[in-house]
């Protein structure tokens, strides 16, 4: 798969801005500010409904340059992407300020969730250390974007199970609050959001305990490649649940994560288990919601062990083994390189660029040319941003 046309509309920083591209690597080259990863941003975001840069999809439209002109009601990004065997396919995102989105598919309109997925990205970008030093939120995220790209529908299980979530967070607090003001809590409401929860909660898990058992081979190989430390990635799914009750006996060769009715019965269990406690704390003690990816590099856990050098080859590991895992399912995704290449040393830079060069489409941001490796080959786009129009500059091309 690769994008060749890509149009936004009072996206971030942009009013109207148009890029043509073309398969192999493409380097957007730039000083910081010019609205590079701007681009790349919007195309990945069709992949998952989600940005690398911010949580909020208000976030990604325009704001008003100045006091005299209205705030726009929306952004909107236009994708031509052509498959591996040379169909082309159109998708269209309205984001719309405090209201639903909108989606068109070829130009007929569809809802949104008919979209998601099939632009498929792999975002390598600074903010990658986190997913080894940070809070689980951001391995959640991560999990959560694998396993949307492998089945879509995993997007709307994920905000039903958001949705859900919060609701029985609020009938938490209320009878928290009974129970502080010394009267009996009312917990019929909450057992009927409880069946909900958990087989919500269980379809979520499964899906992420899936993708991860599809990553861990490829990201270790990746890891093998781009590190030199002699130590192997081991990844482990860790479901809350299992926290909370032993596993089940099964059969050897079934997984029990990815068993959505095994795990549907063990969270209402786990709920009778920890209803007192929920209670007493107000919140949801038990979910989906408090999964984990544990990493280590051999017996040790990278979070709190490994040196900085360490923790970027295992964050390129996952986003290299997730690409691999994208390939083998079917379409290849597309590679994009947000100021990566400024954060790694040079032998990681080198490593990196060997192992992406013959993907099908590679689009890489960067303030300075020489921090991309000329193996990489790629072609050199110079973009500016034209303040007074809100739209982009693209200079004369190079090449390496």
């Amino acid at each position: 798969m690769r994008v060749s046309h890509v149009a936004v509309d009072d996206f971030r920083s942009y009013r109207h801005a148009v890029l043509e591209l073309d398969p192999g690597a493409t380097v957007l080259l730039g000083p910081n500010g010019q609205g590079k990863t701007n681009l790349v941003e919007a195309i990945a975001f069709l992949s998952t409904f989600s940005s690398h840069r911010v949580a909020a999809e208000g976030a990604l439209v325009r704001i008003p340059a100045g006091e005299g002109e209205a705030a726009p009601g929306g952004a909107v990004i236009r994708v031509k992407a052509v498959l591996s065997g040379g169909r082309e396919q159109v998708v269209e995102l309205e984001i719309v300020r405090g209201k639903a989105n909108r989606a068109r598919l070829n130009r007929t309109q569809v809802r949104p969730r008919e979209v998601v997925g099939l632009v498929r990205t792999v975002v390598f970008a600074p903010e990658d250390l986190s997913l080894v030093r940070a809070d689980p939120a951001v391995r959640r995220t991560f999990m959560d974007e694998l396993a949307i790209q492998l089945s879509p529908v995993v997007a709307g299980v994920k905000a039903d199970f958001d949705k859900v979530a919060r609701q029985r967070a609020a009938l938490l607090k209320q009878a928290q609050s009974a129970l502080r003001r010394g009267r009996t809590p009312e917990l019929s409401t909450l057992s009927v959001w409880d069946e909900r929860f958990a087989e919500l909660s269980a379809k979520l898990t499964a899906a992420r305990a899936k993708a991860v058992r599809l990553l861990a081979e490829p990201a270790r190989l990746a890891h093998d490649t781009v590190a030199d430390s002699g130590r192997s990635l081991r990844m482990v799914f860790e479901a809350s649940l299992d926290k909370e009750l032993p596993q089940p006996h099964i059969a050897p060769d079934a997984d029990p994560l990815e068993d959505v009715e095994v795990q549907t019965g063990r969270m209402l269990e786990a709920l009778r288990l920890v209803g007192d406690r929920e209670v007493e704390r107000g919140v949801n003690l038990v979910g989906a919601h408090r999964d984990d990816l544990g990493l280590h590099l051999g017996h040790m856990p990278v979070k709190g062990y490994a040196s900085h050098g360490e923790s970027w080859s295992v964050a390129l590991a996952l986003r290299l083994g997730a690409f691999e895992v994208l390939k083998q399912d079917g379409e290849q995704p597309i590679l994009v390189l947000d100021d990566v290449f400024a954060e790694l040393d040079t032998a990681r830079r080198r490593a990196l660029a060997e192992v992406v060069r013959d993907a099908d489409q590679v689009l890489v941001t960067a303030a300075v040319e020489q921090d991309v490796p000329e193996s990489l080959g790629a072609r050199v786009r110079r973009v500016r941003f034209d303040p007074d129009h809100g739209s982009m500059v693209l200079e004369a091309d190079d090449g390496h």
